[in-house]
């Protein structure tokens, strides 16, 4: 079975000598929760952006589902919930959740099912009222909701759990957790390494646009060390 994210040798520059990433690779396998970490500046953003064909790859490949990225079939594949919360304002959180599933070709999720999301991530009642009038936080929500009604084989939630309160928070672990045998794969980007140490398998490394290691998460909970200890160590080489 292909991965659902396979990246080879991906180098990138804004202009002569600013080089943003430099040969790097990686694999995201059906089921995987896989974490993205490092500093800022470190490529993080550029990398996803190139995954999604938001900049244009100039060299190595990136495929999804085993299809060139910026084919139909990839994008299909693939969902990106952005660090920020721009959202159509005029429709109403279950009105951009029915838009973006049709504009998927998805399955449209019945009104219950809707309903019950929004009650998970603590916004009962609120479906029907306007985007406009939801503050960052429920915006936020209301991605991850649309995240874990599509459920595509690869989703990258770069920086979306900034701004979400704890409720929502044991939510997504729980709706990941849940959803990994059925195959939808998720890499997640943040500087919240507890929320990795509970469900990440792997956490990749990511410094000066260099991918510097893929650590065994359940290997480093067994061994007692703490994920944000490591990723220091290698980053800024703490002992």
């Amino acid at each position: 079975m292909d991965p659902v994210l396979s990246v080879t040798g991906v180098t990138f520059s804004y202009g002569l000598g600013n080089v943003a990433l430099d040969n790097v690779g990686l694999q995201v396998e059906p089921g995987e929760i896989v974490g993205l970490v490092g500093p800022n500046g470190s490529g993080k953003s550029t990398l996803i952006k190139l995954i999604f064909d938001l900049l244009e790859l100039k060299s190595g490949t990136i495929g999804v589902s085993g299809n060139d990225h910026r084919t139909h079939a990839a994008k299909q594949d693939a969902l990106y919930l952005p660090s920020d919360d721009y959202l159509p304002e005029f429709l109403s959180g279950r009105e951009y959740i029915e838009l973006v599933t049709k504009l998927y070709g998805a399955a449209r999720p019945s009104p219950d099912d809707i309903e019950s999301r929004f009650e998970t991530f603590g916004m009962r009642g609120r479906s029907r009222d306007l985007i406009e009038d939801y503050s960052h936080g429920m915006r936020k929500k209301v991605q991850l909701m649309l995240a874990f009604l599509l459920r595509r084989p690869i989703t990258v939630i770069d920086e979306t759990l900034n701004g979400i309160d704890l409720d929502a928070v044991k939510a997504c672990k729980m709706q990941m957790l849940e959803h990994r045998e059925d195959g939808p794969a998720y890499l997640v980007c943040t500087h919240d390494f507890s929320f990795l140490e509970d469900v990440a398998d792997r956490v990749l490394v990511l410094a000066r646009g260099e991918m510097l290691d893929c650590l065994d998460v359940p290997a480093l909970r067994d061994g007692g060390e703490r994920l944000g200890d490591v990723v220091d160590r290698l980053v800024y080489g703490g002992h």
